[in-house]
């Protein structure tokens, strides 16, 4: 958590306040996050699952990420309490689903139009 009087706040401030592009960056440059709900979109749709399919997340980062998800109603959260198998299932929300789309075409971008990588000079 950034100091709120720190240059670095107050510049993600003015950005955010600019357009609401610098907030959803800013939101999608958490780590795992995309990784996170790319992997619900592929059908993981359990805590289990999520973490059998991305096996170097920690617990509480994997927690930490389902809930900020849930908060911008990118994915919701179904619960079944039975006492036998309690559990929850995650699913892309409409919102979710387009955003997912949406990025897809950037990953497909950045694959074809952009020189990533650890030999390539990076522009500064």
């Amino acid at each position: 958590m950034r100091k709120l009087n720190s240059t670095n706040s107050q510049n993600q401030t003015f950005l955010e306040e600019k357009c609401a592009l610098n907030e959803l960056i800013h939101l999608l440059s958490k780590r795992w996050l995309t990784e996170v709900m790319f992997s619900i979109e592929e059908g993981n749709n359990r805590y289990s699952a999520l973490k059998e399919d991305l096996i170097h997340i920690s617990d509480t980062m994997l927690a930490n990420r389902l809930k900020l998800l849930e908060q911008y109603k990118l994915i919701t959260r179904s619960e079944d309490l039975s006492p036998l198998s309690p559990r929850a299932d995650y699913q892309l929300t409409k919102t979710g689903a387009h955003l997912s789309d949406l990025l897809g075409g950037l990953c497909d971008f950045s694959e074809t139009e952009m020189e990533f990588g650890i030999n390539k000079q990076t522009a500064i």
